[in-house]
């Protein structure tokens, strides 16, 4: 069993960074796939960034290509998410997710086992 906590959320201008950060315990996620979701008051959730275990292969929303970073630190069992010129529409709950099995479908939620409470990120106008 894996369980994961997201810190790093805040109130951020438009503009603005932020990194947010999953820490994992109860278990080594170095051999897991990990992906960070969101979630904007009355919408699904939807998908961010993805990166595999062997850390070659990330993949991104294109609402967040060339903003966004995942990056993981298998010593430290975290997962980051770098987000760099934040728009008003960033703003949502932000959940990190693993998953040990091997996937193609990183993007969909149904490939993770494992989620984290979120954290929210407001980004203002």
């Amino acid at each position: 069993q894996v369980h994961l906590v997201e810190s790093g959320g805040g109130l951020v201008p438009a503009g603005g960074s932020l990194r947010l950060s999953c820490a994992a315990s109860g278990h080594s996620f170095s051999s897991y796939a990990v992906g960070w979701f969101r979630q904007a008051p009355g919408k699904e959730r939807e998908f961010v960034a993805a990166l595999t275990w062997s850390t070659s292969n990330a993949d991104y929303a294109d609402s967040v290509k060339g903003r966004f970073i995942i990056s993981r630190d298998d010593a430290k069992n975290t997962v980051y998410l770098h987000m760099t010129s934040l728009k008003p529409d960033d703003t949502a709950v932000y959940y990190c997710a693993a998953t040990p099995r091997p996937s193609s479908q990183l993007p969909r939620r149904s490939a993770y086992d494992y989620w984290g409470q979120g954290t929210q990120v407001t980004v203002s106008s």
